[in-house]
């Protein structure tokens, strides 16, 4: 930010010294633009845009503030306004990485991948950007059958979800059903016996801060029930990331919020099945009268990055926060930060401790009970919580505090259904 001195060397004398007086030694759009950021920080968003809208009017082309209301509106799937927005901070900044990260963003969610391919080749990894290019002259994610849902039956539905799925026409497995995973993630052993497209690998992050190498890849097809689902970006994993019981035929990857972002999704755990239904008109009304049934819970949410899909909830009678909605925690209904024990008042002191296991290996997590747990409107009492395995960064590093994960064992009481154009959960209790 500029400076008070910044300020009177630019200002005829006495009306720079006024305005340092005035405001503490900075311009009005550089107050406006902090008390964005803190509002920002707190998940307060839409007061937060105005706090930057405010800022722009007042320092004309605040950068700091153009680049925040970008991201704000994607953060809502706004993206004619976020498109517009980023563009002009990167007019204003060329040099600077964060409004090119966010527009690339905004791109992909949107399946314009060209367009995607030429940011990230600035500022994002190389294997990302191969990814992105090879999909030039084919629709990503595009969606055949001569039906307009699939109803995908669960093989089991806890400790996790998993369905059943058939890959470039051939190959058949099972599939996590994980909100917790952006793209869809496929074992490295079945991606070398399919023979697909790779791009390099990159770095990722999972429970407990580990992180752990992930390839990149494509897939020609693959078969959810009724519908088949083309030209498909691949996450690529070793099998001991995935989830193993004993006994059982293990998963080979794992069916997250990416895919689910081209539908009006639904996990219906009551009825132990995954609903996929096309963004068609009729499903749409559906889609509607669901929201409008007086026993549905209708949770408006924000979605940062590919995945991060966050909304308002509370533990015990802590004071509201935001929570990730990753369906994919085994064994329990919450993970959460030591700030967020200390807001609900839970002592974990003195209580056991057992070694899970995260997508990027071993984590050391000491399970508590919670009395009550909503998100939104839906509550449920006698969750299960574990404290160890929250990421330390993940609390703030998308700008904004997460206070907790909610997980399985919280949703699986609800179908659950994403809305990604109206941006909200609906959460409809078992008969």
């Amino acid at each position: 930010m500029t400076g008070c001195g910044n300020k009177l060397a630019r200002t005829a004398g006495g009306v720079g010294l006024l305005v340092c007086l005035a405001f503490g030694g900075i311009t009005p759009a550089e107050d406006e633009v902090a008390r964005g950021d803190a509002l920002f920080r707190a998940g307060q968003f839409a007061e937060a845009e105005k706090a930057y809208a405010a800022a722009r009017t007042a320092g004309a082309r605040s950068f700091e503030a153009t680049v925040r209301l970008g991201e704000i509106a994607l953060l809502g799937n706004r993206f004619p306004e976020a498109e517009r927005l980023l563009q002009e901070a990167i007019a204003m900044q060329p040099d600077t990485p964060r409004p090119k990260e966010l527009l690339a963003e905004a791109f992909c969610r949107q399946d314009k991948f060209a367009q995607a391919a030429e940011l990230v080749k600035q500022v994002g990894p190389e294997a990302e950007a191969a990814k992105l290019s090879s999909f030039q002259g084919s629709a990503p994610y595009e969606i055949a059958g001569a039906t307009d849902a699939a109803h995908v039956k669960f093989v089991r539905t806890d400790p996790l979800p998993v369905i059943r799925a058939r890959f470039n026409g051939k190959e058949e497995g099972l599939l996590l059903v994980d909100t917790g995973a952006s793209e869809l993630y496929l074992d490295k052993a079945l991606v070398e016996k399919l023979a697909l497209s790779r791009f390099g690998s990159t770095t990722g992050m999972y429970a407990g801060g580990r992180t752990a190498e992930v390839g990149h890849a494509r897939l020609d097809s693959i078969q959810l029930g009724d519908l088949e689902v083309r030209n498909v970006p691949v996450v690529v994993r070793s099998g001991g990331a995935m989830l193993r019981l004993p006994d059982q035929e293990p998963p080979v990857g794992v069916i997250g919020t990416v895919m689910f972002y081209h539908f009006f999704t639904t996990l219906d755990y009551p009825q132990g099945e995954l609903v996929l239904r096309r963004r068609t008109d009729v499903r749409r009304a559906e889609v509607e009268r669901l929201a409008q049934d007086s026993r549905t819970h209708v949770v408006p949410f924000w979605m940062a990055g590919t995945h991060t899909m966050v909304a308002w909830g509370k533990v015990n009678d802590s004071p509201p926060l935001l929570m990730f909605a990753d369906t994919g925690l085994a064994g329990g209904g919450f993970l959460c930060p030591e700030s967020t024990l200390k807001d609900a008042g839970i002592d974990i002191s003195g209580l056991p401790s057992f070694q899970g296991m995260g997508g990027g290996g071993p984590v050391t997590v000491t399970p508590f009970k919670i009395e009550r747990l909503s998100f939104g409107a839906a509550t449920a009492s006698g969750i299960t919580g574990f404290f160890g395995g929250f990421p330390p960064a993940s609390e703030y590093d998308k700008g904004f505090r997460v206070g907790g994960i909610i997980s399985h064992e919280f949703f699986k009481r609800f179908a659950l259904t994403f809305d990604f154009e109206k941006m909200r959960f609906l959460l409809t209790p078992a008969p």
